[in-house]
C-alpha cells in the first residue's frame, strides 16, 4: 500500500472475524507477529503491516509518533475499515494507545500487550537495565561489547539483537531459540527510526496532559502482561488506573512476548476480549 505522501508500506490481511490491526514493536523493527495471527485464527480478520522505514516497507522517513499514527490511519483506509480493534505489542502498544486517543471513534478496543505505560521512562529504565543484564547472564560481556561499537556489520547487528531479544523470554533454556526465530528472516533494524521516536517519547511521555487524555478515553482496553517481563510491570500501573474501561491479565511463566510462552492463556484472554 502507499501512504498519502508516497511511501510504500508492506501490509497483509488474513483470517475471518472481527477486524484486528496489529502494531508491532520497535520502534525500528518489523512485524514478527506470525504466531499471534495464528492464535487468532477463527477469531479475527488480522491486518498486519511493517511501519515506515522498517522491514518490508520502504526505507524512508520522516520518523515520528505523529507520522506513524498517520500511517496507521492510512492502513485503516487502505483496507476499508470503518472501525477496528488494535493489538499493539511493546512500542506498538504505545502506538495503539496514541491512535486510540487521536481517533477514538475508529477503535472498537485496544489490546495493550507488554507496553511500558504512561510514566516517564526514568521510573522503570534502571530496573529494566538490571533485569536485562541479569537475564543475559554469561552473554552480557559480548552484548556490552557489541552495544559499545560505533559501527557494526549487519551480522553483528543481528547478533546484538538476538542477544538482547533472548532476555525477553522467561525460560532461559529456550530463550536463544525464540530470539533466533524472531530474527529469521533478518530484515535489519532501522536504528535511525528507533533513535528518533525514542527521543520524542522521552520529551512527551509521562506528562500530565497525556494522563488527562487517558482518563477521558472511553475505548475498552485489555492490558496483557507476562509475569516475568524484564520491563518492570509497575510501569503500567498508572495507565491502568487512568483508563476508565481497562482490565488487566497477567500470564504466569511468560516474558515480554507472552503468546510464545503461554499461547493458550493469551488466546483465551484476547478471545474473550474480542467477543465482549
Amino acid at each position: 500500500m502507499t501512504t498519502e505522501d508516497g511511501v510504500r508500506l508492506w501490509a497483509s490481511r488474513s483470517g475471518a472475524g472481527r477486524p484486528v490491526v496489529f502494531c508491532h514493536g520497535g520502534p525500528g523493527l518489523w512485524d514478527t507477529l506470525d504466531d499471534v495471527a495464528a492464535l487468532l485464527t477463527g477469531l479475527a480478520t488480522v491486518h498486519r503491516w511493517d511501519q515506515r522505514g522498517c522491514g518490508r516497507s520502504q526505507r524512508s522517513g520522516p520518523y515520528s509518533m505523529a507520522r506513524t499514527v498517520a500511517d496507521l490511519e492510512a492502513v485503516r483506509r487502505h483496507f476499508g475499515l470503518e472501525d477496528m480493534v488494535l493489538l499493539g505489542h511493546s512500542w506498538g502498544a504505545q502506538l495503539g494507545l496514541r491512535y486510540a486517543l487521536d481517533h477514538p471513534r475508529r477503535v472498537l478496543g485496544l489490546v495493550y500487550v507488554s507496553g511500558t505505560g504512561i510514566d516517564p521512562g526514568t521510573t522503570w529504565n534502571a530496573g529494566y537495565s538490571r533485569n536485562l543484564r541479569s537475564a543475559l547472564g554469561g552473554d552480557v560481556a559480548r552484548w556490552e561489547e557489541l552495544k559499545g561499537r560505533r559501527e557494526r556489520t549487519p551480522a553483528q547487528d543481528r547478533e546484538f539483537s538476538v542477544l538482547q531479544w533472548s532476555a525477553d523470554f522467561a525460560d532461559p533454556s529456550r530463550a536463544r531459540q525464540h530470539a533466533e526465530r524472531m530474527a529469521t528472516p533478518w530484515l535489519e533494524v532501522n536504528f535511525a527510526c528507533n533513535a528518533a521516536i525514542n527521543a520524542e517519547d522521552k520529551r512527551e511521555w509521562g506528562t500530565a496532559a497525556l494522563r488527562d487524555r487517558c482518563e477521558e478515553l472511553r475505548v475498552p482496553v485489555l492490558i496483557v502482561d507476562g509475569e516475568h517481563d524484564i520491563r518492570p510491570r509497575s510501569s503500567v500501573d498508572s495507565l491502568e488506573r487512568a483508563l476508565p474501561h481497562a482490565r488487566r491479565v497477567v500470564l504466569p511463566g511468560a516474558g515480554h512476548l507472552p503468546w510464545t510462552e503461554d499461547p493458550e492463556g493469551f488466546r483465551t484472554a484476547v478471545g474473550a476480549f474480542l467477543s465482549s
